[in-house]
C-alpha cells in the first residue's frame, strides 16, 4: 500500500492550491481553477476506465485537435473576457492575461500529475513481483565517441548486471582518443566491439543494430552506470506482449554543486513525476538514450533510428506511439553524469531542446489526427506547452511581475511567490517520496520557482529561435568526466554494483 506520509503530502499539496483564493481575485481565479480541474478530470476518467497497458483504440476519423489543446488555446481568450467583464486589475493587458493563463496551466499540472502519480504508485505496489517468468535474449548497445574517461566503468557496470542472456555491443563511432582501446580490453569477457567512421550517435546505434541478436534492444549511453537489477525490471514489463518500449529511471550521480543538485531534482520532479502519470496511459513521451529498451521488431517496423533530428530517442519514441505501440516506464535505475558547468549545461540542453522541437515539427500531423491515439490526445499537446508555450509565458509573467513591483504591488508579488514556492515544495516532497530519493534535495525546490526555471526557459527560447529561423544547428554535448569513487554507491571486487 502507499505510505501514509505520501498520501498526507499529496493532500497538503492539493489543499495548498486553495490559498491562491486569498491572493488573487476570486472570480478570475475560479475561472482558472475550473478550466484546469475540468481538463485534468477528463484524464482521471480515462485513466480509471482503461487498463494500464491497453492500447488506445481510436478509430480513424475527421481531423480534429485534442481536447487538451482546445481547452488551453481558449484559456487566454476566456480570461481576457473575464478581465474585461469584471475590471480586474483595472485595465486588461497582455501581462495580466499571461499571468492568469500561467495560473491555469499550473493548476492543471498539479491536478493532472498528483492524482495519476498516486494511482501509478498504488498499481506499482500492488503488481510488484520479484519473479521474471521468461528470459528473452537482450542486446545492450553502447554508442561511444571520445568516451575514454568513463567508458570502462560503464562496461564494468553492464558486465555486473544480473541477467542470464545478454550481449553487450560497444560501437566506437570514429573516436580520436583511447575509447576503442579501452573497449577492446573487455572482448575476453564477451563484449563485442565494433568500429566505424564517425557518423553520429544515430548512425552508431543503427550500426550496432545490424549485429544485435536479442529480441529486446537496450541502449545505454557511454557515461551511464546501469544498476544491477535493471534488465530484469525492463524484461518484466515486456512480459506484456502489448508493450513495445520501456523507459528506465534516470538518476543524476554527481551531485556536487548547486547546478548538479538542481538537475538531480529536475529528473525526480519534472521528469519522473510526469513519467508516472503518462505510464498510466502507456504513453511515456520519451525513451531515454541512457537506458531505454525496444522490441527489436518494433524498432525495425518504424525504420530504426532516424538522423533527421538531434534527439533520436524522442523521435523513435514518437514513431512507436504513432504506430499505436504501448510505451511504458519502470524503476530500472541508471546513474548518469549531469553537466557540472553552466557552459556544458547550456550545450547539452541546447541539443535536447532543439531536437525536441525538431521532432514535434517533424511529426506535427499528430496534433490533428485522432488515429494517433494518446500521442494526439495527450502527449503532443503537453509537449507543445512544455517546449513552446510555457517558456514564452514565463518571460511575459516575469515582465508582468516587474511592472507590478514598479507600480507598488510588491507585497502581492511576494504573496504569489510564497504561494508557488509552497506548492513547489510540496510537489517536490511528494516526488521524492514516490521515488525513494534523498529528502535533503527538497531544499532546492525554490529554484524551480525562480532561478533554475528561468535558466531552462532561456535555453528553450534560444532553441525555439534556432529551429523556427531554420538556423543551421549541429550536435552539442557536455564534457565527460570519469566517475569519482565517492560517487559510486558500492563496489564488488573491481566492479561497480548499483
Amino acid at each position: 500500500m502507499i505510505a501514509k506520509r505520501i498520501i498526507v503530502t499529496a493532500i497538503l499539496a492539493m489543499l495548498a492550491v486553495g490559498l491562491i483564493f486569498y491572493i488573487m481575485p476570486i472570480k478570475t481565479t475560479l475561472i482558472c481553477f475550473g478550466i484546469a480541474l475540468f481538463a485534468a478530470s477528463y484524464f482521471w476518467v480515462l485513466a480509471a476506465r482503461k487498463p494500464r497497458a491497453e492500447k488506445d483504440e481510436v478509430k480513424p476519423g475527421y481531423l480534429r485537435p485534442s481536447l487538451l489543446s482546445v481547452l488551453f488555446l481558449i484559456t487566454p481568450l476566456s480570461l481576457s473576457v473575464v478581465l474585461l467583464s469584471y475590471g480586474v486589475f483595472g485595465k486588461t493587458t497582455i501581462f495580466n492575461v499571461a499571468l492568469l493563463t500561467g495560473l491555469a496551466i499550473n493548476f492543471f499540472n498539479y491536478f493532472f500529475s498528483i492524482p495519476l502519480a498516486l494511482r501509478h504508485k498504488y498499481l506499482e505496489t500492488k503488481s510488484r513481483t520479484p519473479h521474471v517468468y521468461s528470459y528473452p535474449r537482450v542486446t545492450i548497445i553502447v554508442p561511444a565517441y571520445n568516451e575514454e574517461n568513463c567508458l570502462g566503468q560503464t562496461i564494468e557496470a553492464l558486465l555486473e548486471v544480473d541477467y542470464p542472456y545478454k550481449e553487450i555491443i560497444v560501437v566506437d563511432d570514429g573516436s580520436t582518443d583511447k575509447t576503442y582501446d579501452i573497449a577492446t580490453r573487455y572482448k575476453g569477457e564477451g563484449v563485442t566491439v565494433l568500429r566505424r567512421p564517425n557518423g553520429g550517435k544515430t548512425a552508431a546505434l543503427n550500426y550496432g543494430l545490424l549485429f544485435a541478436q536479442g529480441e529486446i534492444v537496450v541502449t545505454v549511453d557511454a557515461d551511464s552506470l546501469v544498476s544491477r537489477g535493471a534488465l530484469k525490471e525492463i524484461v518484466r514489463r515486456f512480459e506484456d506482449q502489448r508493450v513495445s518500449a520501456v523507459a528506465g529511471n534516470v538518476k543524476v550521480l554527481n551531485r556536487h554543486s548547486l547546478l548538479t543538485k538542481c538537475q538531480a531534482l529536475e529528473y525526480i520532479v519534472d521528469i519522473n513525476m510526469f513519467r508516472r502519470a503518462f505510464d498510466i496511459f502507456g504513453a511515456v513521451p520519451c525513451i531515454p538514450g541512457c537506458l531505454g529498451a525496444f522490441r527489436k521488431e518494433v524498432l525495425a517496423g518504424v525504420g530504426f533510428y532516424d538522423p533527421s533530428t538531434l534527439t533520436e530517442d524522442f523521435d523513435s519514441t514518437v514513431k512507436v506511439l504513432k504506430a499505436k505501440g504501448s510505451v511504458r516506464a519502470c524503476d530500472a535505475r541508471v546513474y548518469t553524469q549531469a553537466p557540472e558547468t553552466l557552459k556544458d549545461f547550456y550545450r547539452q540542453r541546447l541539443r535536447w531542446y532543439r531536437g525536441n522541437l525538431q521532432t514535434i515539427i517533424r511529426h506535427k500531423d499528430a496534433f490533428a489526427n485522432p488515429r494517433f491515439g494518446w500521442l494526439h490526445k495527450l502527449v503532443f499537446p503537453f509537449q507543445l506547452f512544455q517546449f513552446i508555450f510555457i517558456p514564452l509565458l514565463s518571460i511575459i509573467v516575469l515582465a508582468s511581475v516587474t511592472i507590478m513591483i514598479l507600480n507598488g504591488n510588491g507585497m502581492q508579488v511576494l504573496h504569489i511567490f510564497a504561494f508557488f514556492t509552497l506548492l513547489q515544495f510540496l510537489l517536490t516532497m511528494l516526488a521524492i517520496q514516490l521515488d525513494g530519493e534523498n529528502i535533503k534535495l527538497v531544499i532546492y525546490s525554490p529554484f524551480f520557482v525562480f532561478g533554475y526555471k528561468q535558466l531552462i526557459d532561456l535555453v528553450l527560447l534560444k532553441s525555439m529561435f534556432d529551429v523556427f529561423t531554420k538556423r543551421k544547428v549541429g550536435w552539442t554535448s557536455a564534457k565527460r568526466m570519469a566517475f569519482q569513487t565517492s560517487e559510486l554507491p558500492k563496489r564488488s571486487g573491481n566492479r561497480t554494483i548499483l
